[in-house]
């Protein structure tokens, strides 16, 4: 499955907002340096999803805030 992310890094609160089925909001408190608000955005929606952080990879918009996100749900 693919998902379009908005990236909020260094936001005071932390949460995902559901636009439609594959667009997404992501706020999260780490901020946008040597890939830790990549790293928080990925343990975020592992834990939204209810699946291990390894299924979920970044593969567009690395250093960008509009990020192109795929999820493999099956192990």
């Amino acid at each position: 499955m693919k998902i379009f992310i908005t990236a909020k890094p260094g936001a005071k609160k932390e949460f995902i907002e559901k636009i439609d089925e594959s667009h997404f909001v992501v706020a999260v408190k780490e901020p946008p340096i040597q890939g830790r608000a990549n790293s928080a955005i990925i343990k975020s929606l592992a834990d939204y999803f209810g699946i291990n952080s390894w299924q979920i990879r970044i593969i567009g918009g690395l250093f960008s805030r509009q990020k192109t996100v795929e999820i493999h749900d099956h192990m």
